[in-house]
């Protein structure tokens, strides 16, 4: 049955614990200016305290931060708390192998899930649930020898709930190339999505610009690539043959690669590699640690299973490529010497096969399954001694109901993306799916399904003025403004303001009532606002005194082409001013609290921090030691130092050989050099030796003037 996936799933906590690690820190940088007492939605408005005893509140509304005021803290404090414990807890665990444990994870996700419970609309984004999701297989899968410095080793059940790191990867993406097409977005229908996707997507990477110039045929077989990678290969990742579940990890790995190198996706991205490191066995990792115990020898004839897994594999691979060429019209037009490509089904089509493919993609996965439960019910059969077999076929039985659970539940958002097959599952797994839906369990995906911006990226640019006559412009650290600034890098970072205002110049200021908040702090000049938009406060245009007016405006923002590059090399944008986005208001203007009280952000006074215990007094300490600094710099300082010492600790453990090498003396000056293995030199050296010996000169004192170590060396070969 193969060796245990030992190392793919040490890959796999490694790397969610990398996530965590951004996630929290992300978010620590940022919670001042989002959730604090003068913040944009303060989180204490979420925490209302209405009569309910401690553990009620804890089950209508599962968050930590309910303990806060027993620790003498508030919400925005208590926020801070379970950061720095995240923080702490997730670079632990990435630091030292032995921490990656059941209960370390377990507090990693109550921590992140509490969060996410008070983080309103900035926390709502698909990949915080995937990190939830996926961190609650993290403590499925992770062991529990918490206690046990030392490596874990693999348990016979460990195979079943590793297997819903790869069913969750298959949801994943098979969900987000569906939604493209199932959405009737024209774009991604006609193949020209990316042609407007890297000059529209929130926060695009210098690399994006450049892929905006590529050629037109280019982009539409990209999506054509996309569509393959996300709908069709998926299908591998149940396949028997190990190297077509390696084929679709590098598939995988190569899509996301790309979407990192275009665009600033914070630690999604990242999470999803990570999610694919269920593809993999054993002996690849090992392969790719150069830890290999397999002996690659080729035998003739070869036997019949290689070669027949030999033509399954060449007939899927032929299979995949008729289907691209078939379903997407791909032919060479050797006359303009490009690749044409088009959607040779219709929206009817694709749905009717979407509805018979469904439930047997449930099916497949229910036999994927199954099989890992038996191989590992076999492997306890094989563990040695009776009260063993007993101990590890308990724990079999119970890890592996907790899997088809969960392989239930999680049907329930997977078909979603076929509500006829959705009403098909078991009442049950309703109720089932239900209760537990508030823990952020399960959860449906569904990436990019419609593209924006096709007319032009939508921004909203802020203004303010001191007298209603001169305007100045707001810069903000991230999102598009100035059209000569390069766009930056910030992943695995992600600034929640810039992108919400995103999403907020998709409609109107209406629809994103939080907007109404913003603007309120700036004109307040609340210092944890502003540290949102520019850290560094020389950049802040009214850094000395707040503005008394502020105003937004909506434009329209295109990258530059090539040709207008090559003009004005310093320009990355051009853009076209549209509407007024939000009116001309000032504090206590009659339209700016009219809003405030429409949407129930009108202040109300904080209660008062307490200055004397030590608890907040360290939290604000340690606050003010990280205000300087923005999201990117503390999280790529936090990864330089686990990669330091990763580095150190590979250079402490690197071998140095079984045993001593002999001192070797080097030939004198102008004497050859001995090379070493020479026969017909070791010869000499033994005639020489012999004829010494029977003139009695005794032993033979370093033959050749320096060579007696290389002597005896001989006489050990011989």
């Amino acid at each position: 049955m193969g060796d245990p996936p030992l190392r793919p799933r040490s890959l796999f906590l490694a790397g969610l614990a990398a996530a965590y690690l951004a996630a929290f820190a992300s978010l620590y940088v940022q919670i001042p200016g989002l959730y604090g007492r003068d913040g944009i939605l303060p989180a204490r408005k979420v925490l209302r305290l209405n009569g309910k005893g401690l553990w009620e509140q804890l089950r209508d509304f599962p968050t930590l931060l309910w303990l806060s005021p027993h620790l003498g803290l508030d919400t925005e404090l208590g926020m801070e708390l379970l950061c720095l414990l995240g923080v702490l807890a997730s670079f632990g665990a990435l630091l030292f192998e032995p921490l990656r444990d059941s209960l370390l994870f377990a507090l990693l996700r109550m921590l992140y899930l509490s969060l996410y419970q008070v983080g309103q609309v900035f926390l709502y984004f698909q990949w915080d649930s995937l990190l939830l999701e996926a961190g609650f297989l993290g403590v499925l899968v992770a062991p529990l020898h918490l206690l046990k410095w030392r490596s874990t080793a693999w348990r016979a059940h460990d195979g079943i709930t590793f297997w819903l790191v790869r069913w969750l990867l298959f949801r994943l993406m098979f969900a987000s190339g569906v939604v493209k097409l199932s959405s009737r977005c024209p774009t991604w229908w006609g193949l020209t999505a990316l042609i407007y996707h890297y000059e529209t997507q929130c926060i695009p990477t210098p690399s994006a610009w450049f892929a905006h110039q590529l050629p037109v045929w280019f982009q539409k077989f990209s999506v054509v690539a996309t569509y393959v990678i996300e709908i069709v290969i998926p299908l591998l990742f149940f396949a028997p043959i190990r190297r077509l579940r390696l084929f679709a990890f590098y598939s995988q790995v190569l899509l996301q690669v790309l979407i990192i190198l275009t665009g600033n996706y914070n630690f999604f991205n990242m999470l999803t590699i990570v999610l694919a490191f269920s593809l993999l066995d054993e002996e690849h990792v090992g392969h790719w640690l150069g830890r290999s115990k397999r002996r690659h020898t080729s035998t003739w004839p070869p036997s019949l299973q290689s070669l027949f897994s030999a033509l399954l594999e060449l007939s899927i691979y032929g299979f995949l490529l008729y289907w691209s060429v078939q379903y997407f019209g791909l032919e060479i037009n050797w006359e303009k010497k490009l690749l044409d490509s088009k959607v040779a089904f219709t929206y009817h089509e694709f749905m009717t096969w979407l509805r018979a493919v469904t439930l047997p993609l449930v099916g497949l996965a229910f036999l994927s399954l199954s099989w890992e439960i038996l191989s590992a019910m076999y492997r306890c059969a094989c563990v040695r001694g009776c009260f063993w077999k007993l101990w590890a076929t308990l724990q079999w039985a119970i890890f592996a109901t907790a899997t088809m659970g969960m392989f239930a539940i999680s049907l329930v958002p997977f078909t979603y993306i076929d509500y006829e097959s959705s009403g098909k599952l078991w009442p049950g797994i309703y109720q089932m799916f239900n209760a537990v839906e508030r823990f952020q369990v399960v959860n449906s995906y569904g990436l990019f399904r419609r593209m924006t911006g096709v007319g032009g990226r939508p921004e909203v640019v802020l203004e303010g003025s001191y007298d209603k006559q001169m305007w100045t412009e707001i810069e903000f650290m991230y999102k598009p403004g100035n059209v000569s600034r390069a766009p930056p890098v910030v992943a695995p970072h992600q600034p929640r303001l810039d992108w919400q205002m995103w999403f907020a110049a998709l409609g109107p200021h209406s629809s994103s009532p939080w907007f109404t908040s913003f603007v309120y702090r700036l004109l307040q000049g609340k210092k944890d606002v502003i540290r949102l938009v520019q850290v560094d406060e020389s950049q802040y245009p009214f850094s000395a005194q707040p503005p008394v007016y502020i105003r937004a405006q909506l434009y329209k923002y295109w990258f530059t082409s090539s040709a207008e590059g090559s003009e004005d090399p310093a320009r990355w944008w051009r853009r076209q001013h549209v509407q007024e986005f939000f009116p001309t208001v000032s504090l206590g203007d009659p339209t700016l609290e009219s809003l405030l009280r429409q949407h129930g952000l009108k202040d109300k006074t904080p209660l008062k921090r307490s200055v004397d215990a030590f608890l907040p007094w360290l939290l604000q300490s340690l606050r003010q030691l990280s205000r300087p600094f923005s999201g990117p710099i503390v999280l790529w300082s936090l990864y330089l130092v686990v990669a330091t010492v990763c580095l150190l600790r590979a250079l402490g453990h690197r071998p140095r050989g079984g045993t001593a090498p002999a001192r070797h003396k080097g030939p004198r000056r102008g004497e050859p050099a001995d090379r070493g293995g020479g026969e017909k030199n070791g010869q000499v050296r033994r005639k020489e030796a012999k004829e010494m010996e029977e003139k009695g000169e005794g032993r033979a004192r370093g033959l050749g003037d320096g060579h007696g170590d290389g002597s005896r060396g001989t006489k050990k070969k011989k």
